[in-house]
């Protein structure tokens, strides 16, 4: 799940990382009100879950509490790479003397936390990991033995954060910034930039925070925090639905049980020359509740043009998940082609029963390649 700036300045501030005074409105009187309060110049920022505001003019200086509510108004309601922002935050504004970037990722290749940091702030990190790579100072950090002060000193020294006073605050950060993102249960802690300010403070300009969709059972207040109205409506529908799903930019809506079996599947639709709409997992079992779920949200995607099951029986028996498919396409009505792969245990009494049902747009096929070319054929979408 990812978070707002300000819900991710919220959390940081939690742990001890300092970040500038500010506060949330959702029209120009409210902006005007936040920035006559705060005092002095302040800054209007778009609140949208991706990156480029800057660019895109989501992020704007004001003087006054009149500037600042015009500012509002220009910038709500702006399309920034497809998000419409409905929200600003308001926070005073910081003078900065020096722009560093710092974060704490999972590196899923290694199987731990990585802390990247470098002097190079304010600008995108991919761009500077291909510019300069040299300046870009990583480590890993053992989740059996935790951070360790250590790391953050090779950090600053790697980097080139030369100033003594400045590599003091740096490390302590460093260290709360890992305890917010073993605390959060976080994907991603992001601080960009991490700003010097003249009197030479460090402090958080921004914050990019992504919370594990998985961990939020352990976290109620941070999972308030997801924006209902943000996202995909499919996915939006998927999550009320307890439906495992991903949206995804083609036509082939997928549905398999199992995950390495359906990110097969994805694969094997784009070897013959389709494009998946989606990741949908249905998980070990087959019953008609999780098929009639799953392919509510599978079909409410205007884009599918087609539909492929590919269920591999293990546990789960073939014609038990058949029995599923029968049952929830007798209480839907799906003018769409759907193609079933049934393989594994009971998988041909499954495909008997399917075809014994003789549904017009039911096609029953043997093979994950097989079922691939059909259904990429008969959705036209080559």
């Amino acid at each position: 799940m990812d978070l707002y700036e300000y819900q991710g300045k919220q959390l940081f501030a939690r742990f001890g990382i300092p970040v500038s005074e500010g506060k949330l409105a959702s029209s120009p009187e409210e902006a005007r009100a936040v920035a006559e309060e705060l005092g002095g110049q302040v800054v209007v920022k778009a609140q949208v879950l991706t990156g480029g505001r800057g660019k895109a003019g989501g992020i704007k200086l004001a003087d006054t509490p009149e500037e600042a509510a015009r500012r509002a108004e220009e910038i709500l309601g702006l399309d920034i790479r497809g998000h419409i922002v409905g929200k600003v935050w308001v926070e005073k504004a910081s003078d900065i003397a020096k722009e560093y970037y710092l974060s704490i990722t999972f590196d899923r290749g290694e199987k731990q936390p990585l802390l990247m940091l470098t002097t190079e702030g304010g600008v995108e990190i991919e761009e500077v990991a291909e510019r300069s790579p040299d300046a870009l100072a990583r480590v890993h950090v053992d989740p059996l033995m935790g951070f360790q002060p250590f790391q953050a000193r090779w950090l600053c020294f790697t980097a080139g954060v030369a100033d003594p006073d400045e590599q003091k605050q740096v490390i302590g950060l460093v260290g709360r910034l890992y305890d917010a993102f073993v605390g959060a249960d976080a994907m991603l802690c992001e601080i960009n930039p991490l700003i010097v300010t003249p009197e030479g403070e460090v402090k958080a300009l921004d914050s990019k925070f992504t919370v594990d969709d998985n961990a939020l059972f352990r976290h109620p207040d941070i999972a308030e925090m997801r924006d209902l109205d943000a996202g995909e409506p499919q996915e939006r529908l998927a999550r009320e639905k307890g439906v495992t799903y991903v949206k995804l930019d083609g036509e082939i809506g997928i549905l398999g049980n199992g995950a390495g079996l359906v990110m097969s599947t994805l694969d094997v639709i784009a070897q013959v020359g389709g494009r998946p709409a989606n990741f949908c997992d249905l998980g070990g079992g087959g019953d008609a509740e999780g098929v009639v779920d799953a392919l509510e949200v599978i079909t409410s995607d205007p884009q599918v043009k087609g539909i492929l099951f590919n269920i591999f029986g293990g546990i789960t028996r073939g014609d038990e998940v058949a029995r599923g498919i029968l049952e929830a396409l007798d209480r839907m009505t799906i003018e769409l082609p759907i193609v079933v792969r049934l393989d594994g245990t009971n998988a041909e009494e499954g495909r008997a029963m399917l075809i014994e049902a003789a549904s017009p747009n039911l096609y029953v096929e043997e093979t994950m390649l097989s079922a691939a070319e059909r259904v990429v054929e008969l959705a036209g979408a080559r």
